[in-house]
């Protein structure tokens, strides 16, 4: 929504107003919509190079990584975390000043609103720097911001669920008692596919098997639509907020 007018000649501010909602579902799309257009592409275009590896064995789907360091892939990769950082941050922010004005006269509940916002900025920088750095520049580099961004994801998850269980237990609101059943489904879900993901991985690594690594690129996008689920249930949680931007005109004289 657009709001501005001239009146008597004086320049009303111009206020655009945007669902909080309609932010964060935009928020998570751009970097779903990124894997799934960078994976397709190196699927169907660069399908021996996103798919090989040290152990020359058949595999059927590339990794993240793999897919995000060829060439046009990684400019679209960059361009959907680049976009989408800004407005992530803007949650974060939001959810800590949530819980800081829930939980102002708990302590614990205040200690801990402060490391969730701590592990959600790590988790975008992990983020920011296993895209900005592919595997093929430095793979050391890039290997610190997945392992940078899957703990910190984590323990934002898990932390994030610890707060939902004691806003749930004094809410009588059932969008709160949806929001951490499905935030809690979601952790699980992305605990048991980053194991699973984790044990592919050695046992590709270690024995070399036809397939192994196949299914932990399959378990390493489950980790990441799962983490996006996570994330998306902010809209139950800010449904009802707008995000304002004013811009106000300057007085001229002619």
């Amino acid at each position: 929504m657009i709001q501005g007018s001239n009146i008597l000649g004086y320049e009303r501010p111009l206020v655009i107003r945007i669902s909080f909602a309609t932010c964060i579902v935009v928020t998570v799309c751009l970097p779903l919509l990124g894997l799934i257009t960078c994976v397709s592409i190196s699927s169907l275009f660069h399908f021996e190079d996103a798919t090989g590896t040290h152990c020359q064995v058949p595999n059927y789907l590339p990794s993240i990584s793999a897919s995000i360091s060829l060439s046009p892939e990684c400019h679209i990769w960059r361009f959907c975390i680049g976009l989408h950082s800004a407005p992530r941050l803007l949650v974060a922010f939001t959810y800590f000043r949530f819980y800081k004005s829930r939980f102002a006269a708990r302590s614990s509940e205040s200690a801990l609103s402060c490391l969730n916002l701590t592990f959600s900025i790590f988790e975008n920088l992990g983020l920011l720097l296993l895209t900005y750095v592919s595997s093929n520049e430095t793979y050391f580099v890039h290997k610190e911001g997945f392992v940078l961004f899957i703990v910190s994801s984590l323990i934002y998850m898990l932390i994030t669920c610890r707060l939902w269980r004691s806003i749930k237990k004094y809410s009588l609101s059932p969008e709160d008692a949806k929001s951490h059943h499905w935030k809690v489904r979601f952790l699980l879900l992305n605990v048991c596919f980053c194991a699973f993901a984790g044990f592919f991985y050695w046992k590709h690594n270690m024995y070399c098997e036809s397939g192994s690594y196949t299914f932990f690129a399959l378990f390493e996008y489950l980790v990441v639509f799962s983490n996006m689920a996570f994330h998306l249930t902010a809209v139950w949680d800010f449904k009802s907020r707008e995000v304002v931007v004013i811009s106000s005109f300057e007085d001229k004289d002619f």
